[in-house]
């Protein structure tokens, strides 16, 4: 199996991705936000912060492109080949409205003819592996026989899978019956992304769908940062749980397990909570500013501590880091692993 990180605007910057590498089980592929093309002759400084190869140390990192004209796109595969990139993923899944009404991200697939003489284009002068990142269509889950009929003509590298319309941003259950029909009609590897949160979850899409091989994790791995390590210790159990005759036994070395694993884990989070604290802080971030970064953070990870309210209001309301690193101790208590 294969596991990919999503890329989600402002937050799995380079300073997350690498505090989560050196953390967590790591990603077989990580994706940079949407780098959105301009004329200037390079990257801005946030830009190749991101793309900097040596701010991955270790990672097979993919570079994320949001365009709706070819020029633009090629002049920046142009500007990524020269930090040796061999793959790039084009952006047609981001919903937001800021983004669509400029007919990019998942804007564009309202455009199927447009989209098919921008796919046509880029595969003809493109030298490097691109792959993309889609949903289903922007107001009808009916657009995506178009839409996947247009990707099949072309030697896509991979195609990643959000099995919701634009309208409907993250809410209603991800489409299943639309990635069924990817499954069976698509020419080219899928990867299955949408609303992974817990192990079981990520085993209900595996019975679902047993012929896909690669998942790409990203609300859950924010809510959860140990979310592919329990995938990971879940599988090895189950075979365990398969070939172990005492069953009784089983459990009771699964309950132990499970408390020592949630020790350790609280223990990571806070490692890595305070990485990333300190390289924004090392990077002139400003106490501030990091401030609202590890907040947005627990916006995410409260969801995994409903318990722990009074310390997520606490570091909501903390105006220094000292308060701050006070309630995130005390909210990692109440952090809810299994």
């Amino acid at each position: 199996m294969k596991y990919y990180l999503a890329p989600l605007e402002g937050i799995t910057t380079y300073i997350y991705r690498r505090a989560y590498h050196q953390h967590f089980a790591p990603m077989d592929k990580y994706f940079t936000p949407f780098l959105v093309p301009h004329t200037k002759k390079g990257f801005s400084t946030k830009e190749k912060n991101d793309v900097m190869p040596e701010h991955s140390p270790g990672m097979n990192l993919v570079p994320q492109i949001m365009s709706n004209q070819a020029d633009s796109f090629l002049h920046t595969v142009e500007k990524l080949k020269v930090y040796g990139y061999e793959e790039v993923n084009l952006n047609l899944g981001c919903p937001s409205k800021t983004v669509v009404s400029k007919g990019r991200g998942s804007g564009f697939l309202a455009d199927p003819d447009g989209l098919d003489r921008f796919l046509d284009e880029i595969f003809k002068k493109c030298d490097v592996k691109i792959s993309i990142k889609t949903r289903i269509g922007k107001d009808d889950p009916e657009e995506f026989a178009r839409l996947l009929d247009i990707y099949n003509q072309y030697p896509v590298e991979e195609l990643i899978i959000h099995p919701r319309v634009q309208k409907d941003f993250y809410k209603n259950q991800p489409n299943l019956g639309a990635f069924h029909d990817a499954v069976e009609e698509s020419k080219i590897p899928l990867c299955y992304n949408g609303d992974i949160f817990t192990p079981e979850s990520y085993e209900e899409m595996k019975r679902e769908f047993p012929q896909v091989d690669t998942f790409m994790l990203g609300r859950g791995i924010l809510m959860n940062p140990a979310l592919l390590d329990l995938i990971r210790m879940r599988e090895k159990t189950d075979v365990k749980k398969t070939t172990d005759i005492d069953v009784t036994e089983w459990k009771k070395e699964e309950t132990s397990r499970k408390m020592q694993s949630a020790d350790r884990y609280k223990k990571e989070i806070h490692a890595f909570l305070e990485q990333i604290k300190c390289d924004y802080l090392e990077v002139g971030m400003g106490e501030k500013n990091t401030l609202f970064k590890l907040k947005e953070l627990w916006a995410y990870m409260g969801q995994n501590a409903p318990e722990a309210k009074k310390a997520l209001k606490r570091i909501r309301k903390s105006q220094s880091m000292a308060d701050y690193d006070s309630a995130s101790r005390e909210a990692l208590e109440d952090f809810i692993f299994f």
